[in-house]
């Protein structure tokens, strides 16, 4: 099993958002969790070679490289349940899609959706401040653009509508 850093820049991600902030403790439980996970995971009977992370001490990312076997729906099904089952196990909600984690200079917050457009609107959120932008797709993408200016996401262009 590869580690994230020696994963390519093609690699698959998918991004599951803890509904909080996960101490040191849980962590540690996620990963090792995860690592015998992906150690079985397979996708129509062949194995995927994959890594898994925790960035932010908020976001799970899984990635794998296609190139020996793609992960096709009964391969992602597999994560999705092996995640759901984590989360009930632990008391997390990793489908988590209703808050934004920003920030300025790393110090990270979250806010339900409609509170973020609403410091948007009172000038708390600015061109300038930080976004985890959890709809990146690629791991080249994770590496160089998790992390983006609110002007450079998505979340720019939404209001703009």
């Amino acid at each position: 099993m590869r580690t994230m850093e020696e994963m390519p820049e093609q690699a698959r991600v998918w991004i599951y958002q803890a509904d909080s902030f996960l101490n040191e403790t849980l962590e540690h439980e996620v990963l090792e969790r995860l690592q015998i996970f992906i150690a079985q995971w397979t996708s129509h009977g062949a194995s995927m070679d994959a890594s898994a992370t925790i960035f932010h001490h908020r976001l799970i990312v899984i990635a794998a490289d296609e190139q020996q076997a793609a992960a096709s729906g009964c391969g992602i099904d597999k994560s999705v349940h092996f995640m759901q089952a984590l989360g009930q196990e632990l008391g997390i909600d990793f489908f988590q899609r209703t808050t934004v984690i920003f920030g300025h200079d790393q110090d990270w917050h979250e806010a339900p959706i409609h509170q973020f457009w609403a410091m948007r609107k009172a000038g708390q959120v600015n061109d300038q401040t930080l976004i985890l932008d959890t709809t990146v797709r690629t791991l080249g993408e994770l590496r160089s653009a998790l992390v983006k200016p609110f002007a450079e996401s998505w979340h720019k262009d939404m209001w703009g509508r």
